[in-house]
């Protein structure tokens, strides 16, 4: 089975709140205010194999570093290395 396939499948993941998350729940495409909750849906969204890391970073017009920099703030910090307020707490 391909990626292509597979990702066909997935219809929706757990979101970070646990509860389930489809693509009709994900931020709009024009997001420009970006909370912690809507870059945490976006990380579960690529992990969880509802877009790709490239399907994201293009519809949300994001760098693929800055998507990753997400990804390491919740891997290392949980959702509060999200934040963009005191982002130098969270920084090494």
């Amino acid at each position: 089975m391909t990626e292509q396939q597979m990702r066909a499948r997935v219809r929706y993941v757990i979101g970070p709140d646990g509860s389930p998350l489809t693509i009709a729940d994900l931020p709009p495409r024009d997001t420009k205010r970006w909370v912690i909750r809507r870059k945490a849906e976006v990380v579960a969204a690529v992990r969880g194999g509802l877009l790709s890391i490239e399907e994201a970073c293009d519809r949300y017009k994001l760098t693929v570093d800055e998507f990753l920099s997400w990804q390491r703030s919740i891997d290392k910090h949980g959702l509060p290395g999200l934040r963009a307020t005191r982002v130098q707490e969270y920084r090494d």
